[in-house]
C-alpha cells in the first residue's frame, strides 16, 4: 500500500506526521494551550486530558500502519502549531479532511496552506478520488478553507452527535475531487 510522506516541507510551514509517545508532550502542550480557541468548535476537547492524548497518538500509529487515518501536525520552525488529518470516510475512494490551529497560528491563512498540502498528499495516493471537509454552518472560520481551495458545497445535514457547544445542529459538507493532472488520472 502506498503511503503519504512522513514529512510535507513547504518551506515556511512543514506537515510532519505524529510519532506516537514521542511526541506527546508537544502534543499535550498543543492542545492544552488551544483549548478555549477549539472547545466551541471541538466536541472532544471535552474529554482532553493526558491519558485521552496517550491514546490519540498510540491511534495515530495504528491508523498510519492500516491507512485509515494520516495525521500531520502542522509546524513552524519545527514547533507544531496545529492538526490537520485524513481519514477514511464515506463513499469508496474519498477521505475526510480535519484541522485546527493554535489560536497564535490563525488568520495568516496556514490552515488553507496546511490543508492544501495534505490535499497534494492524498491525491499522490491511488486510491484517493476525493476529499471531503464537514465543519458546523455556524464556523465561519472553518468554511474559509474549503471556499478558498476550490472545495464545492454539497449538502448541508444534520451535524453529528454530540454537538460542539457553539454548533448550530447543521453540518456543511464540501468535495473536492482529484485533479485531471494528479497520480492515477
Amino acid at each position: 500500500m502506498v503511503r503519504p510522506r512522513n514529512v510535507v516541507d513547504r518551506g515556511s510551514f512543514a506537515l510532519r506526521r505524529w510519532q506516537g509517545q514521542q511526541d506527546f508532550a508537544a502534543a499535550f502542550t498543543l492542545i492544552e494551550e488551544s483549548l478555549a480557541h477549539l472547545r466551541p468548535w471541538e466536541p472532544w476537547v471535552a474529554r482532553h486530558d493526558e491519558e485521552h492524548t496517550r491514546a490519540l497518538l498510540n491511534r495515530c500509529d495504528t491508523w498510519w500502519a492500516s491507512g485509515e487515518v494520516y495525521t500531520y501536525a502542522i509546524t513552524e520552525d519545527g514547533a507544531p502549531v496545529g492538526m490537520c488529518q485524513a481519514v477514511r470516510a464515506g463513499e469508496p475512494g474519498g477521505r475526510r479532511v480535519g484541522y485546527w490551529l493554535h489560536p497564535a497560528a490563525t488568520g495568516r491563512g496556514l490552515a488553507t496552506r496546511a490543508v492544501a498540502a495534505l490535499a497534494e498528499e492524498m491525491f499522490a495516493l491511488p486510491e484517493v478520488d476525493h476529499l471531503e471537509i464537514v465543519h458546523d454552518r455556524a464556523n465561519t472560520a472553518s468554511a474559509a478553507v474549503p471556499r478558498r481551495l476550490g472545495f464545492t458545497e454539497l449538502r448541508r445535514e444534520p451535524a453529528a452527535l454530540p454537538l460542539a457547544p457553539a454548533g448550530s445542529g447543521t453540518a456543511v459538507v464540501w468535495r473536492l475531487n482529484r485533479p485531471q493532472d494528479a497520480t492515477g488520472a
